[in-house]
């Protein structure tokens, strides 16, 4: 078999999937049933449009408590000429939601009356006085619901292919129905594949994978309107594979098989279509996603999804969504979208249809994207997606500083709360985020080293920036590198917190290393920072005090953005060892041996350090509870400058 049957772009794939699903009839609703009206029936579509059987209100109903009148009776009547009208024959009492007693056609509010007892004083029997006094007229039908105010008998209530919302309920029940005709929901099979995986909650050992797509995809389904059964995890074995499926077949309306629909030696999945039904699809030009299957199995389409988590999703989004749309008879869920400009490059494959992650937010007056993990198995980068930019087959991507459309899985709402970090890593910068997203804020921040951060606020991309960049020369932390880099952008220099760096060391420090001059004389693996991140500098300033070379660092080469990625490079064996902080060492159960202390400063330009939009993030700061926690952590403490 090829690697791919036949590397297609996304639209013709699409159409293939469409023309196979008319062809099997089931490009239309799938089906109707009948449900109680309770609220149960909320978020569910509707399959025929609902026509009154009743008018709200079905009679002609006094809107207040008060006095039944003929308008006519009341001309004339004014604060130094009142009338007086006698109960039964002019006026009768009501209650709010009474019928209109015939040939009545208006109500005076109580309060509007003065109850009159049969000698023409007034009374506090104001339920059952002889007589009434007014003192203003009342036009025709004042403060009556006359009969269908709400609703008349055959009229339309709601199309067919509405999501019934709760006051949809209530204006239902109000036509006269006890039922509900809506859509059926459809059946999806997920099936998870792979010898690999392991079921949430084992105890893992090397090489296991936590199987966590059907998850993802079963709570996809339910969101969009279906009925998801996930299928247990099953080995690579293409009998055993075939089995599952055509099980799944019998019963299901869809079948999502996850994973091993690739060209490897136990990629199994587009073999398994062909021999259970008809392969139409096997590889699709989007990223990510790029080895999707489609096939039609005993008339119901069958869905290889790529084994990623990030292409599982997206693919789901993709292909499947516009499907349940069909069969529930809606229209598919279209993102909002919004114009933003690009942080920084982003490239593409000109033969693909490219999905690029976005985090997303306003500074100053630019609607701003930062492009994400590009990694098809980082689901952490759709937790932290604000949306998607899509980048068509035939571009290569788009320049920093280019306007692109973002589709978003947030509203604008919460854009507009978001606090852009961008700069230095620190794990301070998580807790704050904690802190801030019960305060009706976002913080979004983005490593790009503390170099990168500054040159970030002076292209007004960031409300603040963190930073430890150390001079060489006077040993004092940023402050020569804001004169540089930001001359024209007055800023604040907010010290956070002071903390140790140090060796980043697999458990119990089998080497024994002690110093950097340990880490060059024993020759092991190390791992570096990227170019302009505060450690980098940091470590640099100190080799140069040792009169060590980088190049006599074996691994100064080898860069990683954050401190969490140095401790998982020692964690996984990649690295003997590198330069960071305590706490993401405890994080990953990891030995430290500290060597210096630094500053760890917040760079905020003075446009934001007033503003409302980080008046919470300060607030943070100062709490007790926020210091209490870092104070925990290893190798932190505060500064009181």
């Amino acid at each position: 078999m090829p690697l791919y049957l036949h590397d297609i772009p996304l639209d013709k794939a699409k159409a293939a999937l469409k023309e196979a699903l008319q062809n099997a009839d089931l490009w239309r609703v799938l089906g109707k049933e009948n449900i109680p009206l309770d609220e149960n029936a909320l978020g569910r579509i509707l399959a025929e449009p609902i026509w009154a059987k009743v008018s709200s209100p079905h009679y002609h109903a006094s809107a207040m408590d008060g006095f039944a009148v003929r308008a006519k009776d009341t001309g004339g009547a004014t604060l130094t000429a009142p009338l007086t009208l006698q109960i039964g024959e002019q006026a009768q009492y009501v209650d709010t939601g009474d019928p209109l007693p015939e040939e009545f056609n208006a109500v005076i509010m109580i309060e509007e009356t003065e109850a009159l007892d049969a000698n023409g004083e007034i009374t506090s029997a104001i339920r059952e006085p002889k007589s009434i006094r007014i003192r203003a007229s009342v036009a025709p039908w004042k403060h009556v619901r006359p009969l269908g105010e709400d609703i008349v008998a055959t009229q339309l209530v709601l199309p067919a292919g509405h999501i019934l919302r709760p006051a949809d309920l209530g204006a239902i029940a109000a036509s006269g129905h006890t039922e509900i005709p809506v859509a059926r929901k459809p059946r999806v099979a997920i099936l998870p594949t792979g010898t690999e995986l392991v079921e949430i909650g084992s105890e893992l050992k090397r090489g296991d994978i936590l199987e966590y797509n059907s998850l993802v995809l079963a709570a996809q389904i339910k969101k969009w309107g279906g009925i998801a059964t996930r299928f247990p995890i099953t080995i690579d074995d293409f009998d055993l594979i075939s089995q599952r499926v055509a099980e799944a077949a019998r019963d299901h309306d869809l079948i999502l098989l996850n994973a091993g629909s690739s060209a490897g030696a136990e990629d199994f999945s587009a073999g398994v279509v062909e021999k259970l039904g008809t392969l139409l699809v096997h590889g699709v030009a989007v990223r990510p996603g790029h080895p999707v299957i489609i096939g039609m199995i005993d008339n119901k389409p069958i869905i290889g999804m790529p084994g990623y988590p990030v292409s599982a999703a997206l693919t789901g989004e993709i292909f499947v969504e516009p499907m349940i749309a069909k069969w529930l008879g809606r229209a598919p869920i279209q993102l909002d979208t919004v114009k933003a400009t690009l942080t920084r490059k982003t490239t593409s494959s000109a033969g693909d249809d490219d999905y690029i992650r976005m985090a997303a937010g306003r500074v100053g007056e630019k609607m701003l994207a930062a492009p994400l993990n590009r990694g098809a198995g980082v689901i952490s980068s759709l937790v932290r997606a604000d949306g998607l930019a899509i980048m068509p087959r035939g571009t290569q991507g788009a320049e920093a500083g280019d306007m692109v459309d973002i589709h978003l899985y947030r509203t604008r709402a919460e854009l507009e709360k978001t606090i852009f970090c961008i700069g230095s890593h620190d794990m301070t910068l998580d807790l704050i985020a904690q802190y801030l997203s019960m305060r009706n804020r976002r913080l979004v921040s983005s490593n790009v080293g503390s170099l990168g951060g500054l040159v970030a606020l002076k292209r007004g991309e960031a409300h603040l920036a963190g930073s430890h960049l150390l001079d060489p020369e006077t040993g004092i932390y940023n402050d020569s590198y804001i004169a540089k880099y930001l001359t024209e952008t007055p800023v604040q220099q907010v010290m956070l917190v002071k903390r140790e760096q140090g060796l980043i060391l697999p458990r119990a420090n089998p080497k024994k290393l002690k110093s950097l001059e340990d880490v060059v004389s024993s020759g092991i693996q190390f791992v570096n920072r990227q170019r302009g991140a505060g450690t980098r500098v940091l470590l640099d300033y100190h080799l140069n005090l040792l009169g060590i070379a980088p190049e006599q660092v074996l691994g100064y080469n080898d860069e990683e953005f954050t401190h969490l990625g140095v401790a998982a490079a020692v964690a996984s064996g990649r690295a003997d060892c590198g330069l960071g902080i305590a706490a993401a060492a405890q994080a990953l159960e990891l030995d430290f041996v500290p060597l210096f202390q630094e500053r760890y400063e917040l760079i905020i330009p003075d446009i934001y350090f007033d503003s409302p939009l980080l008046a919470p993030l300060f607030e943070v700061i100062k709490t007790k509870e926020f210091r209490e926690t870092v104070a925990e952590m290893p190798g932190y403490e505060f500064g009181e400058e």
